[in-house]
């Protein structure tokens, strides 16, 4: 056992989780979702199935330790994008973050898909190493639109204006993640996020191949649509459009 930190055998088993996840992602890459199975994964281990149990004990498990990875890397992106702004230029913050977010998509299209083309099953638990990741992710947007709401308040309906079930889920929503914003507030900025990420998912899932061939004015478009319901005011990239 090493004198102090981390013992020499649990640094191995963190090399060799690593190197699994690592074998997982090539598989996602380049055969598809359906390919990551504990036995391939095993395989391109060159270990068998019921060894790969000692360190991933479900599929399950090895698919919510997979998809932390890609959601740390993609918030690790969104981070670096924000933070090229100062701490009070919310607008450019907040664009910097979306674009970079759409980069990750096309740079990294098999992630992309694995993360937010599949149904979030059991593997978000409270807890998981998965929803945690997730949450990290949820925070690069929640925290900047909470520090712009905070300085800049922009409009929101009345909380009667909404539906009593939204105003019930939104508060739910609310309370689970950590949120001391008016649900008024989340019901806006969701709004907005459900448009730029539903499109940003029609499009990693060509799902408007029949009619755009160059989706980055489409997304650009659409930043430029939700910018002022959050009180802000477009910039296009720096440099014009990025390609």
């Amino acid at each position: 056992m090493a004198a102090q930190g981390v013992s020499r055998r649990e640094r191995i088993r963190q090399t060799t989780l690593a190197e699994i996840r690592a074998a997982a992602r090539r598989l996602l890459i380049e055969q598809g979702p359906q390919a990551v199975t504990i036995n391939a994964v095993a395989r391109e281990m060159g270990m068998s199935g019921p060894a790969l149990y000692h360190y991933y004990g479900s599929h399950e498990e090895l698919v919510g330790a997979v998809t932390a990875d890609f959601f740390r890397e993609l918030t690790q992106a969104l981070e670096s994008a924000r933070d090229a702004y100062p701490a009070g230029e919310h607008g450019r913050r907040l664009l910097s973050a979306c674009r970079a977010m759409r980069q990750w998509a096309i740079t990294h299209p098999a992630e992309f898909r694995w993360v937010f083309g599949s149904p979030i099953t059991s593997e978000r638990r409270p807890g998981s190493a998965r929803e945690l990741a997730g949450r990290d992710f949820e925070q690069v947007f929640l925290e900047e639109v909470a520090a712009l709401w905070h300085s800049r308040p922009f409009p929101v309906p009345a909380p009667e204006e909404l539906d009593p079930s939204i105003r019930k889920q939104l508060a739910a929503y609310a309370a689970s993640a950590g949120l001391e914003l008016p649900v008024e507030v989340i019901h806006v900025f969701m709004s907005c996020w459900i448009r730029l990420d539903g499109l940003l998912c029609m499009e990693m899932l060509n799902q408007l191949d029949f009619l755009f061939t160059d989706m980055e004015p489409v997304f650009e478009e659409c930043l430029r649509e939700i910018a002022p319901r959050l009180g802000l005011a477009y910039e296009p990239p720096p440099g014009g459009a990025a390609r």
